[in-house]
């Protein structure tokens, strides 16, 4: 009786916790969805105001100024409030960029190839932790090394402007943004105790914004544009 009593108990527990799981990718996902679409608009919005670059420091400042705000608002109503501003300030980042690839012969062709191949690599990685369920923790030491790593090589890529250097540091973003949706997606479905849907969302659009904009570096160059 005892253990069917426990068994019971453990079959309730695997049951609202598996609930509370997809209610949070529910969310996240949705949201997630929102900041992207707000994102091409405010993308849009730069181009038609024919803002042709962004301040390297203006940037920095606000991104991870907001990012910030972000995560000090995450369990409040003020939290989708910064993730609108966040990722909306990235969207806007974007226009410079595109505007840029436009003015190229084939730079059309190269945003779409860019924007499709970073939608089905995103498909594929999260498809890839949903189903097989695995767990991808062990990522998370990758990522704190990868940042580093990566943050070093940019700074030495905007000091020296070595085209090399620029395609390795796109190179290594597409795989630290694979690496970060993995490890993300995976911690949804394994935590129980990650259930702030907005830092998810936040994880995943940086994931997406990083993979896009590498994939896009990376297109240009190999195209010789």
């Amino acid at each position: 009786m005892a253990y069917q009593e426990t068994n019971v108990t453990h079959q309730t527990g695997s049951g609202v916790n598996a609930a509370s799981t997809s209610k949070v990718l529910r969310n996240t996902y949705a949201l997630l969805a929102m900041t992207l679409l707000f994102s091409a608009v405010t993308a849009g919005g730069a181009m038609a105001l024919g803002i042709e670059r962004m301040n390297i420091f203006v940037f920095f400042i606000g991104a991870y100024g907001l990012m910030f705000l972000v995560h000090k608002t995450a369990n409040s109503a003020m939290g989708l409030l910064a993730t609108f501003a966040f990722t909306g300030f990235m969207g806007f980042t974007l226009g410079p960029i595109l505007s840029s690839y436009l003015t190229l012969p084939n730079g059309a062709a190269l945003i779409m190839n860019a924007l499709a191949m970073t939608g089905l690599t995103f498909v594929g990685l999260s498809a890839v932790a949903l189903v097989t369920k695995k767990d991808f923790s062990f990522l998370g030491n990758f990522l704190m090394a990868g940042a580093i790593v990566l943050i070093l090589a940019m700074v030495a890529g905007l000091v020296f402007n070595i085209p090399a250097l620029s395609l390795m540091v796109s190179a290594g973003f597409v795989l630290f943004a694979s690496a970060a949706i993995l490890y993300q997606t995976s911690e949804l479905v394994h935590r129980a105790g990650e259930t702030n849907y907005i830092l998810a969302t936040i994880t995943l659009y940086v994931s997406i914004y990083n993979l896009f904009v590498s994939l896009l570096a990376i297109l240009g160059i190999m195209s010789n544009d």
